[in-house]
């Protein structure tokens, strides 16, 4: 199984769901990782707001933030590599860089079950 680290910018959540304007892409990326998750794919995510040592702790994360600011986010690695900067990547993306199986069954959209990004909960 493979490793993936997400290292967003900073917000509120990483569904984007609480703030002012919902950018669709968020709660797709959101369901996207929850599905590799259900693949057994060791997943985190890290939000520079709320996580700043996690940035800090890795140096490609560290040296990529210092080179090409915080545009370069999100940053998405898989197994230590950087495999995707400044967007999210589709779930095909995501399955072809974690061997997943890639056919049009299995790449199916999770539905989200409407409990916010924070469980049902405000969290801003």
């Amino acid at each position: 199984m493979k490793t993936i680290r997400v290292y967003d910018k900073p917000m509120c959540c990483s569904t984007g769901i609480c703030g002012p304007s919902v950018d669709p892409v968020l709660p797709r990326f959101a369901a996207d990782l929850e599905w590799l998750k259900s693949q057994g794919h060791d997943v985190q995510r890290f939000n520079l707001s709320q996580q700043p040592a996690e940035f800090a702790s890795n140096e490609l994360v560290k040296q990529t933030l210092a080179t090409e600011g915080v545009e370069c986010l999100p940053l998405v690695m898989v197994d230590g590599r950087i495999v995707s900067r400044r967007g999210y990547p589709s779930r095909e993306l995501l399955a072809l860089w974690t061997g997943g199986n890639t056919t049009a069954s299995s790449l199916n959209v999770v539905k989200d079950s409407g409990g916010g990004c924070c469980g049902g909960s405000s969290c801003c």
